[in-house]
């Protein structure tokens, strides 16, 4: 097999294009079986292998830096760059991050899973290189469609372009984000387009226009690439101004005329409006056809920016990937490859969301949902398909749904921003200013809150109390149950006119409770009382069971222990605070960042009333934590368990 032969970059570029297209197939064999074993993301990684093996022949890396944004399709990069042997312990603790991670290769620069942040170190990098700082020669960012609707990535095509910075763009366009993407500027969406990816396809035929202008762009394309037209370009132009008397209004009329050609042809003109040259798009499952493209954008790199539009097929090559409509299997778990996964539902926590959203917003017609690219994955499909004028996925943008939300919310809508816990840090400048300032009725429902387990340090969901909980006028709660959730959206709902609700929940299982083990409002709930208890333990959202399990835990070895459901995390309710007070000891359990978190708050309080009190803080450390697909391992080992509440109570 050729893929045993493929240990580093070098061992590609001897190799000949039938060659390197029997190793594309043993590459997505190779990646379906390792995510069949340990879950991973699989679609996006599947339509990366061609364009990875063209990058890898044409530069040299490290030599040139090649820079993944997102990191969900860098498998093919890991394989090639000897990380093969790895994959046997994909995202298992201790083993093979589904990231890029510095600590695992050379090859590796951007660790951060973050979507639309790769330009901006692109372009660091490009002036740490000009200023010779660095010694990379080439510096090369792959960057999707999906992360192409975020903000930031336009903010460093800006600078890139301006700054005439020699990088090289590489626009992995498959027309999806996890969903399909909100953007006029993926080309996907094109019949044309549609047949390259499938060339058996069934679509309807292409117009006589749809024709001749496809053609005409390839050509063009192929004329824009070849650095002999550059040259002899810059010399016409050079000329025409240099005209006397008409000088000026030729250079204007021939750049006129070229805006007007590019304008009809290639919508993504408005890339070259910023300075950036644009060639494509090209066929990213096609080696011979990229490696041709990219050999000629290094050349006319010199001059400055270039971005080089690739067509990939996300999933491709397995027909369970390609046939999912809703995602492409973007990411999977555990699975038989011979049948594919089952099909996504959405279970735990985000299911009872789902529910409630749907029964909320038949209540009330002001209600509106808004995500940032997840529709699925946050639990929206059922309120889009129930109340498609009501939803709104406005692609990878959460400065942008926040700040939109706040305009709804202005015009007498009630927003719910449904977003993960760990991409609102992105929008936390809009969260205070844009929202919270003017008091304003949105409501946030944080999914995957806390520790998420197998996408490591950059998906932990561990801020959102600590910084939410700051924020002036901003009301937290954090369900036990999937119950409490839907309780806590109704009563949201319901008290949106004095300002904006956070209601934080954690990815997988979610506790199911009867009626009588809800509670309302502000209100903390007592969970498990004794009179003559010394100790008190006071649980933030899904730590409730640990902490129930941890007071019969303490009762067997006779120490008596009142156990309270926090429910509301900012503001505390009083009546649980003073009734903690009267205790030897409390322990407060949470699962976010533990120095300026939910605990330290009961801390302050409880301590203001009764200063002998020892609290017992019991949270996330200050610090990056890895990955492991076994969340409960990550808590056993900062005390988050029935042993750490124990040894809390009793120490």
């Amino acid at each position: 097999m050729t893929l045993e032969q493929v240990n580093s970059p070098e061992d590609l570029r001897g190799l000949s294009y039938p060659e390197l297209d029997d190793l594309a197939g043993e590459i997505r064999d190779f990646i379906v079986s390792a995510v069949s074993e340990n879950a991973g993301h699989l679609g996006s990684n599947l339509g990366a292998v061609e364009l990875t093996l063209a990058l890898h022949r044409v530069f040299e890396s490290p030599t040139d830096a090649i820079l993944w944004d997102t990191g969900h399709q860098a498998y093919t990069h890991k394989i090639v760059t000897g990380r093969q042997k790895q994959f046997e312990q994909l995202r298992q603790a201790g083993g093979l991050s589904g990231y890029p991670s510095r600590e695992e290769s050379e090859h590796d620069y951007v660790e951060n899973s973050h979507a639309s942040t790769i330009l901006s170190y692109a372009y660091g990098m490009s002036v740490a290189r000009d200023a010779g700082t660095d010694p990379h020669r080439h510096i090369v960012a792959v960057i999707g469609d999906g992360s192409m609707t975020g903000g930031m990535a336009y903010e460093a095509i800006n600078n890139i372009g301006h700054g005439k910075k020699r990088v090289i763009i590489i626009l992995n366009d498959n027309g999806r984000s996890y969903a399909p993407t909100v953007s006029n500027l993926s080309a996907n969406v094109q019949g044309h387009d549609e047949r390259a990816s499938h060339p058996t396809a069934q679509v309807e035929p292409a117009s006589f226009t749809d024709r001749v202008t496809g053609k005409l762009s390839h050509a063009l394309t192929d004329i824009r690439l070849n650095p002999v037209y550059v040259r002899r370009q810059r010399r016409l132009e050079s000329y025409l101004h240099s005209l006397p008397l008409v000088g000026n209004q030729a250079g204007s009329a021939m750049d006129a005329f070229k805006a007007g050609v590019r304008e009809f042809l290639q919508p993504p003109s408005f890339f070259e409006a910023l300075g950036v040259r644009y060639v494509g798009p090209f066929d990213g499952h096609n080696i011979e056809e990229m490696e041709h493209a990219l050999h000629n954008a290094i050349e006319l790199s010199d001059e400055g920016p270039i971005l080089v539009h690739m067509l990939t097929q996300k999933g491709r090559g397995y027909s369970p990937a390609e046939d999912d409509d809703e995602k492409h299997l973007h990411d999977a778990p555990v699975f038989d490859p011979a049948v594919g996964p089952p099909k996504a539902v959405t279970t735990g926590y985000t299911q009872a969301f789902a529910e409630a959203i749907v029964k909320e917003g038949e209540a009330d017609s002001r209600l509106v949902a808004i995500t940032a690219a997840m529709p699925g994955p946050t639990g929206l499909i059922p309120f889009q398909e129930r109340f498609p004028d009501r939803f709104f996925d406005v692609g990878i943008a959460e400065q942008h749904a926040v700040t939109g939300a706040a305009g709804m919310a202005m015009g007498g809508l009630r927003p719910v921003v449904a977003v993960y816990s760990t991409f609102l840090n992105r929008a936390w400048d809009q969260v205070v200013y844009d929202v919270a300032l003017h008091r304003l009725p949105v409501i946030f429902c944080l999914d995957r809150a806390g520790i998420t387990g197998p996408d490591g340090a950059s998906h932990h969901g561990v801020y959102d109390m600590a910084l939410m909980s700051k924020v002036p006028g901003m009301r937290v709660f954090a369900p036990s149950s999937a119950q409490e959730l839907a309780q806590m959206l109704h009563d949201a709902v319901d008290l949106l006119d004095e300002g904006p609700i956070a209601i934080r929940y954690a990815r997988g299982a979610a506790r199911q409770v009867g009626e009588h083990e809800v509670g309302e409002g502000f209100h903390a709930r007592h969970v498990v009382s004794s009179d003559d208890a010394e100790v008190c333990i006071i649980a933030v959202g899904k730590m409730l069971e640990i902490a129930e399990q941890a007071a019969a835990k303490l009762a067997e070895a006779g120490t008596t222990a009142n156990v309270w459901d926090a429910r509301c995390c900012a503001p505390l309710d009083p009546t649980m605070i003073a009734a903690a007070a009267t205790h030897r000891r409390v322990v407060t359990i949470e699962d976010g960042i533990r120095a300026g978190g939910i605990g330290m708050a009961i801390a302050d309080e409880v301590t203001t009333i009764a200063p002998s009190t020892v609290v017992n803080v019991i949270g996330i450390p200050t610090k990056f934590i890895q990955h492991d697909p076994k969340s409960n391992n990550i808590h056993a080992k900062f005390g988050l368990d029935v042993a750490g509440i124990v040894a809390a109570a009793t120490q």
